[in-house]
């Protein structure tokens, strides 16, 4: 039996191969697109695969995403339905996050995104820093990666509100559940996307929410590109509703050369870049759970299929 490795547009698969090796000599690992048996094939390690591929494999119990999202492998329309789908959870891939939107947010806060293009002007000139109390930040989705960054912006002293499909208990978040929305988007100047991306959440960052939001707004998205209506978002920064953005994700990656996000100064873009999945640190997660798999046993991190995480 194999585990294959379905991810052509990753940029070290080999690197994973050592890791999973390292923990165990004995697995027979391929990389897509050379396989040699397809039906040997059991477990599915996979990220942005081919399309019209999944369905390939006739003996194919899990398919493992390689980080914590699973939108790319539920959208898939050849998905079979006995297969069992299951993510990466690491806290690493939390601690990133949680540096990622820190970061971000005291950019915003001491204007540094402003200090840098002044300095590519060579223009001096001060501008005064936004107390913590100014600047309430909302967190979109409370999950394995929201909660942390909500506790982290907490703890450093800003107010924090969190929104998610259930209301959560949070220390020191002012938590709403989805039918809280528009209250949420009133207590926020500061909103941070982390939700998982579904038919509910797709392009929920569009025009009628950042006019709920508090004015002038600041909008990071490290989730998924798709939930981001850019011509909106757009829009929203040209008639002030929005003073500046910090995007990760796209809907299309690499960014096109000719998309207008790339000619504005309100706009920080990151390459996907905000966390990523170290292949040491969950080689011996990916292995438990496919010598589960091989056993008939549940695996662990398995997402509801129908919820879409």
């Amino acid at each position: 039996m194999s585990l294959l490795l379905l991810a052509p547009h990753h940029n070290n698969l080999m690197a994973w191969k050592e890791a999973l090796l390292e923990e165990d000599p004995n697995l027979d690992i391929e990389i897509w697109p050379n396989i040699e048996d397809r039906e040997r094939v059991q477990f599915i390690l996979s990220w942005n695969q081919p399309k019209q591929t999944l369905n390939r494999f006739p003996n194919l119990k899990v398919i493992s995403s390689l980080g914590a999202g699973v939108d790319h492998i539920l959208r898939d329309d050849v998905l079979p339905e006995n297969v069992t789908v299951c993510r990466i959870v690491s806290p690493s891939l939390v601690r990133q996050m949680q540096e990622y939107i820190l970061m971000t947010v005291l950019n915003y806060q001491r204007n540094m995104y402003a200090y840098y293009q002044q300095r590519t002007e060579r223009k001096w000139s001060e501008h005064p820093n936004k107390k913590p109390d100014e600047i309430p930040i909302g967190v979109m989705g409370l999950g394995t990666l929201g909660k942390p960054v909500a506790e982290i912006l907490a703890q450093n002293g800003y107010q924090v509100n969190g929104w998610s499909h259930t209301r959560r208990t949070i220390e020191g978040v002012d938590t709403f559940a989805s039918d809280e929305l528009d209250q949420f988007l009133e207590s926020t100047r500061v909103l941070v996307c982390l939700l998982p991306l579904t038919s509910d959440t797709e392009e929920i960052l569009n025009l009628a929410l950042f006019r709920k939001l508090r004015r002038p707004a600041y909008l990071i998205n490290a989730a998924r590109g798709e939930h981001l209506v850019d011509e909106d978002l757009i829009y929203a920064m040209d008639t002030g509703w929005i003073e500046g953005a910090c995007l990760d994700v796209f809907s299309e990656e690499p960014l096109p050369d000719r998309h207008p996000f790339w000619n504005r100064q309100d706009i920080m873009i990151t390459p996907h870049s905000a966390s990523f999945t170290l292949p040491r640190e969950v080689a011996g997660q990916v292995i438990e759970n496919y010598k589960r798999a091989l056993s008939g046993m549940e695996v662990k991190n398995k997402i509801d299929r129908d919820k879409g995480y």
